[in-house]
């Protein structure tokens, strides 16, 4: 009786993986994993400290910026160190509270960047479709809201699934598919009931990317109708290529999420080597792509982070 009650005692110990089938060769594969951590580190935090410091920047779509940044630098902290242990030390074991907690975080920046990106939309529609209003729409006080909307919605969604996930037995083994606990691959372990764990998780992802998907759309169509309602080709190239950035951010973002999610749940047959490495192309991808894209496209920010650089 003893056994079984440790069995399926909640405090379990989950087991991640590395790269199947490559375990021999996980300290070459670290070296790219490393180079894209920093990257995505030193990129995001020098976006970050350009907005902060530099005034002329203090503007909308920096200060979008700036959270678009703050998110990926928490998706990219939330995973870099079991990734890092597993390929590096061979750590493979995370307890049941490191497992909520990494979950917590990772789901959270994963909600607030969508929620982010839908800010952003708003912000390219306000300036191309009503510039005149576009100071006294979104001002700083509306901002500050939009990011503290952001950050509400995110404790919302996640704190009902780790109370509920909190109650799951585990009878082992308790294998993950990646080198981190992702919600849907860490509740398919469970020996208990997981039909309220499952829909909860659900209704957190429709009220999120599901609500901010179609409200990114629509901005788009709206975008374009004012867009193309502009007589002059050159205006029209103008106006597009300020959404340029904004447009690569969300594809590098949703296309890996909603590709992960359907193999998570309709891939059964797919080789677990697929699982995981687009469940590390889902989160390494938009941290290391975003500030590349931006700094390339966003002549103002290069301008401004140059001169930072050269007079350091």
């Amino acid at each position: 009786m003893e056994n079984s009650r440790n069995l399926t005692s909640p405090f379990s110990t989950f087991h991640l993986i590395g790269i199947p089938a490559l375990e021999e060769i996980h300290g070459w594969i670290s070296i790219p994993f490393f180079c894209f951590y920093v990257i995505a580190l030193l990129g995001n935090s020098m976006i970050l400290f350009v907005i902060i410091r530099e005034q002329s920047l203090h503007e909308p779509m920096y200060y979008f910026l700036s959270m678009l940044s703050a998110s990926d630098l928490g998706l990219t902290i939330s995973t870099m160190s079991t990734t890092l242990s597993v390929l590096w030390f061979d750590a493979r074991e995370i307890s049941l509270d490191g497992c909520i907690v990494q979950m917590f975080f990772l789901h959270g920046f994963t909600f607030v960047e969508s929620g982010v990106l839908v800010a952003m939309a708003f912000d390219r529609f306000v300036a191309i479709c009503d510039p005149l209003r576009y100071t006294t729409i979104l001002t700083n006080a509306r901002i500050t809201q939009l990011g503290v909307a952001m950050v509400i919605r995110m404790i919302v969604l996640m704190l009902p699934l780790v109370l509920i996930f909190k109650k799951l037995s585990f009878c082992g083994p308790n294998n993950l598919s990646h080198s981190y606990c992702y919600y849907s691959d860490v509740i398919r372990l469970s020996c208990s009931d997981t039909k309220v764990s499952s829909m909860c998780g659900l209704a957190a992802l429709i009220l999120s990317t599901g609500i901010d998907t179609p409200c990114i759309v629509l901005s788009y169509i709206l975008i374009i109708r004012s867009v193309l309602s502009i007589a002059s080709p050159k205006e029209q190239h103008k106006a597009f290529s300020t959404c340029a950035s904004h447009i690569g951010a969300v594809a590098i973002f949703y296309i890996p999420m909603i590709s992960l999610s359907l193999v998570h749940r309709y891939g059964q047959l797919t080789p677990k080597i697929m699982h995981t490495m687009m469940a590390n192309i889902y989160l390494m991808l938009p941290p290391v792509l975003n500030p590349i894209i931006y700094s390339v496209k966003t002549a103002q920010l290069r301008k401004v982070a140059g001169k930072l650089l050269l007079a350091k």
